[in-house]
C-alpha cells in the first residue's frame, strides 16, 4: 500500500507538471530567450521564495521581476544584508516580503518548507551552494521532491545560429542517467517546451553516431527511447534516437549523409544528453564561447525551482524567473 502510495504520488506530480503545458497550446512558440518574460507576465504574477537571498545580481533579477509584474518576491536571508546589497545597487526593498535568516542551511530549509507547503509557487536559489540547496529539495522530511521522484536541469537555450530554441537536460543534477531517468527527463523536456507554444516538439537522443552500435549505452537506450515514442509514451512528440549531435542540429549533414524518415533530424528542439559530462561541455561552450542566451530550471518537485550559477548574470536569472513562472501550475 504504501509503494502504491508513493507511487501516485510520484506519477501525479508528473502529469501535473506535464497537463500544465495545456494553457500555452493554442499560442504561437515563443521563439527567443527575450519573449520569456512578457509570456509569464501575461499569465498573472507568482509567488517566488528566495532562499539566502543576499547576492546583487539575485536581489537586482527578482527586483526586475517584481516590477515587471511577474512575481510576488519573499526573500529568506539576514535583513541587514539584504538592506545594504540592496542600497549599495538602489534597489528599493519595500516590495519585498523578507523572513529574517542568518544561517544558509536554515534559509534553504524555510524557503523549501514554504514551497512544500504551498506558500510558494517557485523557489530560488540565491547565495547557497548549489549542493546546500539540492539537499533542501531533496529532504525526505520537507522538501517537495516525491519519494523515488527525478529531478532533471533543464536549460532553454537560444543560439545565435540556430532557428529555434534549444531545451537541454541533464547539465548539471544527474551524471549518469540510467533509461527510466532518461524516460522522466524527456517527459519534463517535453512538457516545457510545450509550455513555451511548442505543439510537438522534436527530441534527439544524443549519441555518438546515428547508427546504433549495441556497445555504446547512448546509442541502445536512445533506439529504445525512439520506439517508445512511437508507441505514444511522451504524448504529443517527435523522438529519434540514436543521433549525433551535428546531425541532430545541422540540416546540411543530414543531406550529406542521407539521412530519410526522420521527423527529428536537422531540426531538433530538445536535446536528451547521455550523461552530465556531455551536456555540461556542450552547454558551457554554447553560452561562454557562442554567446548563448539561457534560462535554466530545476524540474521534478512540486514547484519549479530555480537553479543557477551564483556567477550568472542578472538577465539570466531573470529570464529563468520567468521560465519557472512559465511551468508553474
Amino acid at each position: 500500500m504504501r509503494l502504491y502510495i508513493r507511487n501516485c504520488y510520484l506519477y501525479s506530480v508528473i502529469y501535473s507538471f506535464v497537463q500544465s503545458d495545456i494553457i500555452l497550446k493554442d499560442m504561437e512558440p515563443i521563439t527567443s530567450i527575450g519573449e520569456l518574460v512578457s509570456r509569464a507576465v501575461a499569465g498573472g504574477r507568482k509567488r517566488l521564495v528566495v532562499a539566502y537571498a543576499q547576492d546583487a545580481h539575485t536581489l537586482e533579477a527578482v527586483a526586475d521581476a517584481v516590477s515587471a509584474g511577474l512575481v510576488h518576491a519573499t526573500l529568506v536571508g539576514d535583513p541587514a544584508v539584504i538592506e545594504s546589497t540592496c542600497s549599495d545597487r538602489g534597489i528599493d526593498t519595500s516590495p519585498f516580503d523578507i523572513i529574517p535568516e542568518t544561517d544558509e542551511a536554515a534559509c534553504v530549509e524555510k524557503a523549501v518548507r514554504m514551497v512544500r507547503e504551498g506558500q510558494g509557487d517557485v523557489l530560488m536559489k540565491g547565495l547557497v551552494p548549489t549542493d546546500k540547496y539540492m539537499k533542501g529539495i531533496l529532504s525526505r522530511d520537507y522538501g517537495p521532491v516525491p519519494p523515488r521522484g527525478v529531478l532533471t536541469h533543464i536549460v532553454v537555450m537560444k543560439l545565435p545560429q540556430y532557428d529555434r530554441l534549444l531545451f537541454l537536460s541533464d547539465v548539471a543534477i544527474i551524471p549518469y542517467p540510467d533509461l527510466s531517468q532518461k524516460t522522466a527527463m524527456i517527459k519534463y523536456l517535453t512538457a516545457t517546451a510545450r509550455r513555451l507554444g511548442i505543439e510537438r516538439p522534436k527530441v534527439a537522443c544524443i549519441a555518438p553516431s546515428e547508427q546504433v552500435l549495441p556497445s555504446v549505452v547512448s546509442s541502445t537506450e536512445g533506439a529504445i527511447l525512439a520506439k517508445m515514442g512511437d508507441r505514444g509514451a511522451f504524448g504529443p512528440a517527435e523522438v529519434d534516437g540514436p543521433l549525433a549531435l551535428d546531425v541532430a542540429l545541422v540540416p546540411e549533414i543530414v543531406k550529406i549523409k542521407k539521412l530519410t524518415g526522420s521527423e527529428v533530424a536537422g531540426q531538433a528542439d530538445c536535446l536528451l544528453f547521455p550523461n552530465l559530462d556531455a551536456a555540461n561541455v556542450f552547454f558551457k561552450m554554447a553560452t561562454q564561447v557562442c554567446n548563448a542566451e539561457q534560462a535554466c530550471m530545476v524540474a521534478g518537485a512540486s514547484a519549479p525551482c530555480v537553479l543557477t550559477s551564483r556567477g550568472d548574470s542578472r538577465a539570466t536569472k531573470l529570464n529563468s524567473i520567468a521560465l519557472a513562472c512559465l511551468t508553474a501550475r
